[in-house]
């Protein structure tokens, strides 16, 4: 028997809004080999090979979503980039502060360094007069004008620093490091000419050194003949190479009384078997040879301390820079 025509099936495809009959005709489905299904399949929305054309619902769908969805991805991502931004900037700020308060405490330091070095100095210049002041072709080379010269210096650079850390000026920053590298390469280049012209140094410093002898206890000399004095009556020596060098100066057998072995005025008119055999020149370098160590540990100390000096202010001074221009 034939199904009437008028019935119906429980499968039977219920009409669309508009009417429309779509049912697949055949060959809607196609299948590409994997070369073609790569070149087409963006254009006719494949899966896996297959083709399909969009249904009505699709259709529908793509001219209803609504266009200001773009704004607001792109506001979204302004806003992302601009948190990013914002946290990248407070990380860098952060970082700024820690470096601004390290440099202040550093140079504050350096600083309170400089003034006591200016108040030995003028202690110095005040008590002792021109105190170890033993070369004559460099009268002002004595110890107190060394000390008066590096305290200010210290004192002018650290306080340089101090106002640079805290004002964050860049300007501030670029003079203390300037300054600081300056002393560093000057103190740096003497060293390497110490011991690349070591040998000329010593014949160049005991020749000045007993022209210096011949100002001993003269007018105007008080610091000289005080330092020679306290060299021969600490060091136990006598002379510069040799206690006869003070021969000369007297034009007789004398030595000035602090070269005695036990001291006592007018001790320096006896006998050559009253007073200190030993060189002072010699005496002198090897007690420097013996505290070499010493000396090295507090050369390099100071190196570093003005290595970080010049770390410090570098960096605050690319991060102040970086600030103005990223952040501002």
């Amino acid at each position: 028997m034939r199904r009437s025509s008028t019935d119906e099936s429980t499968y039977h495809r219920s009409p669309s809004l508009d009417s429309k009959d779509y049912s697949f005709p055949n060959g809607t489905f196609r299948r590409y080999s994997s070369m073609y299904g790569g070149q087409f399949g963006a254009a006719s929305n494949s899966f896996f090979g297959f083709h399909t054309n969009p249904g009505p619902k699709a259709t529908k769908a793509k001219y209803t979503t609504p266009k200001g969805n773009k704004y607001v991805v792109f506001y979204l991502d302004l806003s992302f980039i601009f948190l990013l931004e914002l946290k990248r900037c407070s990380m860098a700020h952060n970082c700024l502060q820690c470096i601004k308060y390290l440099m202040f405490v550093f140079n504050l330091l350096f600083w309170l360094g400089g003034c006591g070095i200016l108040g030995v100095g003028i202690w110095l210049a005040v008590t002792q007069g021109n105190f170890a002041t033993l070369s004559s072709s460099f009268p002002s080379l004595s110890a107190a004008n060394l000390l008066i010269v590096t305290g200010a210096f210290v004192m002018i650079i650290g306080f340089v620093g101090c106002i640079g850390a805290i004002k964050e000026n860049k300007c501030l920053l670029l003079s203390f490091f300037i300054m600081l590298l300056i002393i560093f390469l000057l103190e740096l280049t003497v060293v390497i000419l110490f011991f690349v012209y070591t040998d000329k140094i010593d014949k160049y410093a005991q020749r000045d050194l007993k022209k210096g002898l011949h100002l001993y206890g003269t007018d105007g000399n008080i610091g000289l003949t005080n330092a020679w004095s306290i060299i021969q009556t600490d060091f136990r020596c006598c002379g510069v190479s040799n206690y006869t060098d003070w021969f000369e100066v007297y034009n007789t057998t004398r030595v000035p009384d602090s070269c005695c072995l036990e001291f006592s005025e007018n001790c320096g008119l006896h006998s050559p078997g009253t007073w200190w055999k030993a060189p002072c020149y010699e005496t002198v370098k090897i007690w420097l040879q013996e505290n070499l160590l010493a000396v090295g540990i507090f050369g390099l100390c100071t190196a570093m301390v003005q290595i970080l000096g010049l770390t410090f202010a570098m960096t605050m001074y690319c991060q102040v820079v970086k600030a103005d221009t990223y952040c501002a």
